[in-house]
């Protein structure tokens, strides 16, 4: 936990993570307000799931396009424009939902396609806003902390957060909702999103500058602070592949739980096996950074996805509830560590002026992962023996780990130092 403390007291971290974790708290509560507040004021859950699938479709497909704009114009110029514009069209959401709540859930919507498709517009263009803050957290943390030990102690701190704040947003809904109406979630997560972007973006963390922008710079006489150098063994194809693994990994899993739990007639167990993958991925992320690894990140990452593919592939012989939850909380050791170490590769491969749009592919691919794998899941279960079910979906990952172990012998020529122990002075690129 030193080590931890140590991340923190690093001058202008805390201030400037607590301003990310602000606005990333409105992710975490975005999606269960909108799927109530469209619920209520349309009455239907075809028009509220719909809904949140635009939302996500057009923030996840858009995200590297909104990551490449932060690292382009910098915090200031390119995240609170899409704060502002994000802000805006969820508080319009609140209003109109709000406005068309009511007895009934009719009001001004009622249930006609004319009302679904005023809320799917709007939702749409709220996530093709939706600012980036994640990846330029942790664009923040490589300019913060140079010592790669220390960045990526960084960086399993910033993903047990992340974990924490997906438990914590849910339950505040839950708190809202329980005095007020659903629309007061999306109005609570539009505040929380701008708020905490112009806090992030007033960091004096100063932030990664193109070669371009320094040129023009040092044409003017006034060349910005260089960066860090940093290691480019080659570009971050082999991170998003494995975080893509990853991703298709957690969506199978979690409608296999539904499924195991219905199949034995405890749909209620559902809620704990998913907290022990959490908890287990929480675990799993404060170890990694724990750890002064001697590895490099890429072999180490291979052997954590091969770890988590046998950990899921183990968890279809699983002979009850109890003993999948504990399967489970196996299986999220590895996420976390999974995910850490993509961003860390994927950061290290990135040029200086493109390591916000290089996290946010990874985040991409884990995103687009779950939801695919998910849909894979559907197509399997009930034709396909439980077991054999959780054997399929442990597939990607150990296809992830083979894939990146086969990066690494294919290129010979670069070398990847591992991490000095603490204690050494300067990191290594891990």
């Amino acid at each position: 936990m030193s080590s931890y403390a140590a991340v923190l007291r690093t001058p202008h971290a805390l201030s400037t993570f607590a301003a990310a974790l602000l606005g990333r708290l409105s992710y975490g509560m975005v999606s269960l307000s909108l799927v109530l507040s469209v619920k209520d004021a349309t009455g239907s859950f075809t028009v509220a799931g719909t809904t949140l699938a635009l939302f996500g479709a057009t923030g996840v497909v858009l995200s590297p396009v909104r990551a490449s704009l932060v690292d382009r114009y910098g915090p200031r110029r390119g995240l609170v424009p899409m704060a502002a514009l994000y802000t805006a069209l969820l508080t319009v959401l609140a209003l109109v939902t709000k406005e068309g709540g009511g007895p009934g859930g009719a009001g001004a919507f009622g249930t006609s396609g004319t009302s679904g498709a005023l809320v799917g517009v709007l939702a749409a263009c709220a996530g093709a806003c939706a600012p980036p803050l994640g990846p330029t957290m942790r664009t923040l943390w490589g300019q913060l902390l140079p010592d790669r030990g220390m960045l990526r102690r960084a960086y399993s701190l910033d993903g047990v957060a992340e974990e924490l704040l997906l438990v914590a947003g849910p339950l505040l809904v839950g708190v809202l909702v329980a005095y007020l109406e659903p629309a007061a979630g999306v109005a609570a997560s539009a505040a929380l999103v701008l708020v905490g972007t112009v806090a992030l973006a007033l960091s004096p963390v100063p932030f990664p500058v193109r070669a371009s922008e320094r040129r023009r710079a040092g044409e003017r006489g006034r060349a910005p602070r260089e960066p860090v150098p940093r290691t480019r063994p080659r570009g971050p194809g082999q991170p998003v592949v494995a975080a893509a693994g990853v991703g298709l990994c957690l969506g199978g899993l979690e409608l296999l739980v539904v499924a195991f739990t219905d199949d034995r007639h405890r749909p209620a167990a559902v809620a704990w096996v998913l907290a022990a993958l959490s908890a287990g991925s929480a675990v799993g992320g404060l170890a990694n950074g724990a750890v002064s690894w001697r590895s490099a990140a890429r072999p180490r990452l291979a052997v954590i996805c091969a770890a988590l593919g046998v950990a899921l592939a183990g968890a279809g012989l699983a002979p009850n509830v109890y003993a999948l939850g504990a399967a489970a909380a196996l299986v999220g050791l590895f996420v976390a560590p999974a995910l850490i170490t993509a961003y860390l590769i994927a950061d290290e491969a990135a040029a200086p002026g493109a390591r916000t749009r290089a996290g946010a592919w990874v985040n991409t691919a884990v995103n687009a992962g779950s939801s695919g794998g998910t849909a894979f899941v559907g197509l399997l279960v009930g034709r396909v023996p439980p077991a054999l079910c959780f054997v399929l979906v442990a597939v990607p990952a150990l296809l992830c780990a083979a894939v990146t172990l086969y990066g690494i012998r294919g290129v010979a020529t670069v070398q990847e130092p591992a991490e000095r122990p603490e204690g050494d002075g300067a990191g290594q690129p891990s």
